[in-house]
């Protein structure tokens, strides 16, 4: 799979859930095949999709989209 693949569909599934998913709901949404994503991968989503990680209770990090996004790349 290839990134603008993963990113389109990171996207996507993080419009529909403003408040956040954890890495492990999107990979099983989604069904993606990594058990981890790429760190380069992460650090181009929060620069193109305005990709936002915070802690959560416990160890997770919640992921989310910048109020508005950032570029429609």
């Amino acid at each position: 799979m290839r990134y603008e693949e993963v990113k389109q569909l990171i996207r996507s599934e993080l419009r529909k859930d403003p408040s956040g998913l954890t890495w492990a709901e999107l990979k099983s949404r989604l069904r993606l095949p990594y058990k981890n994503l790429c760190p380069q991968w992460t650090i181009q989503l929060e620069d193109e999709i305005g990709l936002i990680r915070k802690r959560g209770d416990g160890r997770a990090y919640i992921w989310r989209l910048a109020r508005g996004g950032k570029k429609s790349a």
